[in-house]
């Protein structure tokens, strides 16, 4: 590498993605050059601290073409004129014509903008996310001759079709991604057989303080104490949390307890109403979006993390979520499903408890043996916490970003000049 390099993602910045502007700070730490190129602007009021940090500045394309017609229209004009656009342009048609969308022409009219106002010494484009992200990056990069690179994560992997997923790999020069679950299936779908590379997020400790030495020894059973169970995750299909309230629903009646969901999205209002009628809307607090500081109290002050994830209708699920590393890192004991990569992270019974997805019985029964339990709480929360910290390192994901990008080369070149 050269040059500066264009990373490109969905949104920025955004709460829900804070795991990538952590990973850019990092890799500007390590003498990275970053444009960081979005394809919205940002809806959420909170910001990250990390965003604070970051260097880089910030690219908006347009996120409706017909909100900025005479910058779409330039670059068109401009592009026809680069070596890779006809090729490009057939590409772009054979894509159309197996996915006749809106989004598939919205992502070429962005990919336009791209290629012609990347600034010359930008010599490789890194994006985060293998679907609409990526199909934007594909075409700019095509038209320009420039380097293009991966990091696909969770609903991008699972919503993409297969063949898209295929023609993306053979033009790509590689892909990271953060499981060893997701790894497996791309690695099945590259022509090649050495694209694609497991390179986990980790967690980047140093923005999370040592967990609590003590914890309250609550079990449910003090009618002014109740027990604390915290769930972080958007109000969407894949995390589950109707499973959640569903077995919450079956707790007895004796068991004192308080949920806390932290997140936006679109579910909420519908999860709102499963819990009136389910007769536990008091004993749930719906925090919405919140700032990682605010988050990491929250994971300090709970008795009990709960995700319910599942695999969506469509397809989707998650990852590796990050917000099970961040409870283990405050020592919170963490009950989960069995979904996608999450045994990677959680041993059952070691470092946390895990339970079939969409078994609300299983999860209520979890609850239940927890809450009364405390020890057995403190004991996995410190399992787990001493697991994430030393197998998931933030670090060494960061550090084999920066060899796979060059950096390390080009510093190594400069020194022994």
């Amino acid at each position: 590498m050269t040059g500066r390099t264009a990373i490109v993602v969905k949104g920025y910045p955004r709460l829900s993605e804070t795991f990538i502007a952590q990973e850019i700070r990092g890799l500007e730490l390590r003498g990275m050059d970053i444009e960081i190129v979005s394809l919205r602007h940002p809806t959420e009021k909170h910001t990250h601290p990390v965003h604070a940090e970051i260097e880089a500045p910030v690219r908006y394309l347009p996120e409706y073409l017909y909100q900025e017609p005479r910058r779409v229209f330039a670059a068109w004009r401009a592009a026809r004129k680069l070596a890779g656009y006809r090729a490009v342009r057939r590409t772009w048609l054979r894509d159309l014509w197996r996915d006749r969308t809106p989004n598939r022409i919205r992502r070429f009219g962005q990919a336009l903008v791209l290629a012609h106002e990347l600034p010359d010494d930008i010599d490789h484009i890194h994006v985060h996310f293998l679907h609409t992200p990526a199909s934007v990056a594909r075409y700019a990069a095509e038209m320009t001759g420039k380097r293009w690179t991966v990091s696909a994560h969770a609903k991008d992997i699972w919503t993409s079709p297969d063949w898209e997923i295929r023609e993306k790999l053979d033009s790509c020069d590689w892909l990271v991604t953060c499981s060893a679950y997701a790894r497996n299936h791309l690695a099945g779908l590259d022509s090649s057989g050495t694209r694609v590379e497991l390179v986990y997020h980790g967690l980047d400790s140093s923005r999370f303080p040592a967990a609590p030495e003590r914890r309250p020894m609550r079990d449910g059973r003090d009618p002014d104490d109740p027990l604390l169970i915290l769930c972080v995750g958007r109000a969407v299909e894949k995390k589950g949390h109707d499973i959640l309230l569903d077995a919450l629903g079956r707790l007895p009646d004796d068991l004192n307890w308080r949920l806390w969901h932290i997140g936006g999205g679109e579910l909420r209002d519908k999860l709102r109403a499963q819990a009136e009628r389910l007769g536990i809307a008091d004993r749930v607090e719906w925090f919405g979006a919140l700032p990682q500081g605010e988050v990491i109290e929250r994971y300090r002050n709970a008795d009990l993390f709960t995700l319910a994830s599942r695999v969506g209708d469509d397809g989707d699920r998650d990852g590796l979520p990050n917000v099970l590393m961040e409870a283990q890192s405050q020592a919170l004991a963490c009950v989960a499903t069995d979904v996608s990569a999450i045994p990677e992270l959680i041993v059952d019974g070691e470092t946390g408890v895990l339970i079939p997805s969409e078994d609300s019985a299983a999860l209520s029964a979890a609850i239940v043996d927890l809450a009364g339990n405390p020890e057995r709480r403190l004991f996995l929360g410190r399992a787990g916490e001493a697991r994430v910290r030393g197998t998931f390192s933030f670090t060494v994901g960061v550090d084999r970003l920066i060899e796979k990008f060059g950096v390390a080369d080009d510093a190594a070149g400069r020194d022994a000049a």
